[in-house]
Parts: structure tokens; C-alpha cells; sequence
């Protein structure tokens, strides 16, 4: 009888149990996938290179005293010639092609010089089309990439140094006597600020001097007025301001690079998108870039 009872009552239980069984919800698994395509990934497009540009880091500050070295070659020039080379600077990969086409054109100066920026249809920012009529100044950033490329990094990412280490720099050659009125620029202390001014401003001449000689005591006997040079005059006539040359300088006190009178708000971290807004801004014509040279035709690209 004992074993009866057991054998019924273990027979209750498993009743029991698939009676829980079926009342309990059955939840379904997908089933896996095949071997070789678990570790796949779907296919992501790349993100724009607009994004891809404001995902880079940015690069790391650079120490005063390697600004002062980095600004030298340009702290002496007029503050408007100085104001577009920061900005161009920032375009580093359009400057080669452009130093080219200022070669191949160097015959051209003015209004002729303009037309035939217009007329080519040239590609480039506004700010590197405002260094077209300085060949010489465009051949300097083209040899010398690696220079060009800090300069502009330094002035989208601390462009308040670059200013304060343009100052320093000016103060320095001021204060040795190289840096003074003459001809050709005005000086001006303005609130401690040194500002360089063109005496006439539609003539631009650019200074040529070395800085290992005009940021340091002169030598005895070493004449001062022979440390700084100029180079041929650069006419820029009216035609030349829809790249933002009248109004272009600096806000010394504010920390401000003054492009056609506007600040000029180009970050690292905008500079994918940022267009400068020009008051009367230069209009490219439709259609696909043109050179028209002397000997060779057209050329189309």
C-alpha cells in the first residue's frame, strides 16, 4: 500500500508541474545567425567630411615663446597685408595653387589684375584671393607648408596669442629702433597697441628684413635704417574690395582680425562651415574654373 500511495503521489506532482508549465507564457528566441556572419557588422556610410573635420582634436597650445618665432617673418607687415595672411593661413591647402597662378600672372597689377581674377573663376576662399596681387608673400607660405599650417592652426585655435605674440614682436624691433615711421608706413602707439599703417592705402609695400637681425640688439656700427627693406609697390584699387581689403586690420585691444570691417569668426572647430560675411562679398561667376594664359589659350578644370 506505501508504494501505491508514493507511485500516486509522485504522479500528482508531475501533473502538477506540466500543469504550470503550459499556464507560464512561452517567450521565443530569434533564432542565431550562421557562423560566419555573427562578428559582421551592417555597413556604416562614413560621416560627412564637414563632420569628420569637427570630430579632429584640436591641436595642442603652442608656447608663447614659439609664437613669437612662428609670427616673425610677418609681424612687421602693414596691419591689413598682416590681417589676410593670418586668415589665408587658415586655408593652407589652397595657397600652393594659388602661389602658382600669382607667378603665372605677375605681370598683371590693379584693375587688370582683378579682372583677371574674376574673369578666371578662381576656386579659392576670399581671403587667399586677397594675397593674389602678392606674389612674393604666397610664394613664401608655399615653400614653406609646415609654417603655413602652424600659423593657421595657431590662429583658429589661439588666435588671441598669435596677436599678443605679433605685439611682442613689434615692441621688440621698435624698441631696438628698426620698426619706425618712414615712406612708406605710418607707426602708431595706439594704447600700447603698435599698430603699422600704409601711408597711402591703395600702395602696399611689403617689408623685407631678417628676423635674426631686426628682434635683436644691433651689431656697433650696424646702420638701423638699413635692417628693414621694401619690396615693389602693390597698387589695390577699389576693385580689390570685395576680398575685404577696406576694412581689414585688427581690434589689437579685443583680440579681433577685422575682415571688410566685420570680426572675423573662423575657429578650429567651425571651419568646416564658417563663411565670413563680407559686406560686399566676391561673387564668383557661373561655370568651371578658367586660365586664360599669355601662350597657352585656355585651360579648363
Amino acid at each position: 500500500m506505501k508504494t501505491i500511495h508514493k507511485t500516486l503521489s509522485t504522479l500528482a506532482l508531475l501533473t502538477l508541474s506540466m500543469i504550470s508549465l503550459a499556464q507560464a507564457p512561452i517567450v521565443r528566441q530569434p533564432p542565431p545567425p550562421p557562423p560566419d556572419q555573427q562578428q559582421a557588422q551592417p555597413d556604416q556610410p562614413p560621416p560627412p567630411a564637414d563632420a569628420q573635420q569637427q570630430q579632429q582634436p584640436a591641436p595642442p597650445p603652442v608656447a608663447p615663446q614659439q609664437l613669437d618665432q612662428l609670427v616673425q617673418r610677418i609681424a612687421l607687415y602693414p596691419d591689413p597685408l598682416l590681417a589676410q595672411v593670418l586668415t589665408a593661413s587658415t586655408f593652407g591647402d589652397q595657397i600652393p595653387d594659388a602661389a602658382s597662378w600669382a607667378e603665372l600672372h605677375n605681370n598683371l597689377t590693379g584693375d587688370p589684375l582683378a579682372q583677371a581674377i574674376q574673369a578666371d573663376n578662381l576656386p579659392w576662399d576670399p581671403s587667399v584671393l586677397a594675397l593674389l596681387p602678392f606674389p612674393s608673400v604666397l610664394d613664401m607660405m608655399a615653400r614653406d607648408p609646415q609654417w603655413t599650417g602652424g600659423l593657421g592652426n595657431a590662429v583658429l585655435s589661439q588666435r588671441a596669442d598669435v596677436m599678443d605674440a605679433v605685439q611682442r614682436q613689434r615692441k621688440v624691433a621698435h624698441d631696438y629702433g628698426y620698426l619706425a615711421p618712414n615712406d612708406y608706413d605710418n607707426v602708431v602707439d595706439n594704447g600700447g597697441y603698435l599698430e603699422i599703417q600704409p601711408v597711402n592705402p591703395a600702395y602696399y609695400y611689403v617689408p623685407v628684413y631678417s628676423p635674426a637681425v631686426v628682434f635683436y640688439a644691433p651689431r656697433p656700427g650696424f646702420v638701423i635704417t638699413t635692417g628693414i627693406r621694401f619690396g615693389p609697390v602693390v597698387t589695390i584699387g577699389p576693385a580689390f574690395g570685395i576680398f575685404g581689403w577696406y576694412g581689414a586690420g585688427f581690434g589689437w585691444g579685443g583680440h579681433t582680425i577685422l575682415i571688410d570691417h566685420r570680426p572675423w569668426g573662423r575657429t578650429f572647430y567651425n571651419r568646416g562651415v564658417y563663411v565670413h560675411p563680407y559686406a560686399h562679398p566676391y561673387v564668383r561667376p557661373v561655370g568651371p574654373r578658367v586660365e586664360v594664359h599669355e601662350h597657352g589659350g585656355e585651360h579648363r578644370r
